[in-house]
C-alpha cells in the first residue's frame, strides 16, 4: 500500500524509473542475443568448409588459448635465465638536490635513465625520492657508487624475480597460436562462400591479436630483465628515510619531531575551525529554517 501511495503521489518519478528499467533490460537482452547468435553462426559456418575439426579449431581461435597461468612449468634447461632485479637504497646526504642531480647524471653515464623524481623540501629536513633504471650488467657498480656517495647508508635491499619460466611458457603459446593461424589460412584458401570467408578472416585477425599481445609480454619481460630499477631515498635527516637507523635515541631529533607534530596539529585545528566558520554561515540558517518549517507542519 505504501508503494502504491508513493506512485500516486510521485507519478513523474515512477514513470522515469520504469523507463530506465526498460532501457537497461533491453540493452542487456540485446547484448546476450547478439553474443549467442555470433557464436552459433561461427560454429555453423566452419563445418560447411571442412567438417567437425574446423569447429574445434574455431574454439581455439575464439579464446580456447588461455592466458599464462600464475604457476609456470619450470625450465631448468635454459642457461641464459631472465631475472628482473630491483633495489631500494636509503641515503643520508648533506645536500639533497645536489645528490639527486649527481645520481641521475651517473645513471645516464652508464647507459641508464631517470624514471621519476620527487622532492619534498620542508625547512627542517629536505628529502627526495629518485627512481632510475640502469643496465643489469652495471647494477653492482651503480650500487657501489651510491654507497660511496652518501654520508651514511641507512638501508639497502636487493630483490630479484626469475621470469624465465614465464618467458618460455609464453613462447610455447605463441607457437601454438601460429600453428592455429596457419590452419585457418589453409581453410581461408579453400573457402568459397562470402560468409565463410568473413568468419575465417575474423578468426585469423583474432589469433593475430593474441600473438601480438603475447609478443608484447615477451618484449616487456626481456626489457625489464635487461635493465634494473633502483629507487633511492635521500634526506639530510636519517629519521626521515623509510628505514630508521639503529641509533633510535637521539634527543635533538626527538625534539624536532615533537615540534613538527605540534605545528602540524595546530595547523589542522586552525583548518578545521576555518571550515566550520565558513560552512556555518550557510548551515545555521538552513537548519533554523528547516526547524521552523518542521514545527509548523507538526502543528
Amino acid at each position: 500500500m505504501q508503494i502504491v501511495s508513493w506512485i500516486k503521489n510521485n507519478k513523474l518519478a515512477a514513470l522515469l524509473f520504469i523507463i530506465l528499467l526498460y532501457l537497461v533490460g533491453k540493452n542487456w537482452f540485446a547484448g546476450s542475443v547478439l553474443r549467442e547468435t555470433s557464436y552459433t553462426s561461427m560454429e555453423s559456418a566452419l563445418p560447411g568448409i571442412g567438417g567437425g575439426d574446423m569447429s574445434a579449431s574455431l574454439k581455439m581461435g575464439r579464446g580456447g588459448i588461455m592466458p599464462p597461468a600464475p604457476d609456470y612449468a619450470p625450465a631448468p634447461e635454459v642457461a641464459d635465465r631472465k631475472v628482473i632485479r630491483e633495489s631500494d637504497v636509503s641515503l643520508q646526504v648533506k645536500d639533497v638536490r645536489q645528490s639527486a642531480d649527481t645520481i641521475i647524471s651517473q645513471a645516464s653515464k652508464i647507459g641508464g635513465y631517470m624514471v621519476n623524481s620527487f622532492f619534498n623540501n620542508p625547512s627542517e629536513a629536505p628529502s627526495a625520492t629518485v627512481t632510475v633504471r640502469v643496465p643489469a650488467t652495471k647494477l653492482q657498480d651503480f650500487l657501489s657508487f651510491l654507497r660511496s656517495h652518501g654520508v651514511k647508508v641507512v638501508s639497502e635491499s636487493l630483490s630479484g624475480q626469475d621470469v624465465t619460466d614465464q618467458y618460455v611458457d609464453i613462447d610455447a603459446r605463441i607457437a601454438t597460436l601460429v600453428q592455429t593461424k596457419t590452419k585457418f589460412e589453409q581453410i581461408l584458401a579453400q573457402a568459397t562462400e562470402v560468409s565463410d570467408i568473413l568468419t575465417v578472416n575474423r578468426e585469423i585477425i583474432n589469433i593475430q591479436s593474441q600473438i601480438d599481445s603475447y609478443k608484447g609480454q615477451q618484449q616487456y619481460l626481456d626489457k625489464s630483465a635487461q635493465s634494473s630499477r633502483v629507487t633511492i631515498y635521500l634526506s639530510t635527516d636519517a629519521f626521515s628515510l623509510p628505514y630508521a637507523p639503529s641509533e633510535t635515541w637521539r634527543p635533538e631529533v626527538i625534539f624536532k619531531q615533537a615540534v613538527r607534530s605540534l605545528v602540524s596539529n595546530l595547523r589542522k585545528a586552525g583548518t578545521a575551525l576555518i571550515w566550520l566558520v565558513v560552512y556555518g554561515v550557510v548551515a545555521v540558517p538552513i537548519f533554523l529554517i528547516g526547524r521552523i518549517i518542521f514545527r509548523r507542519l507538526s502543528r
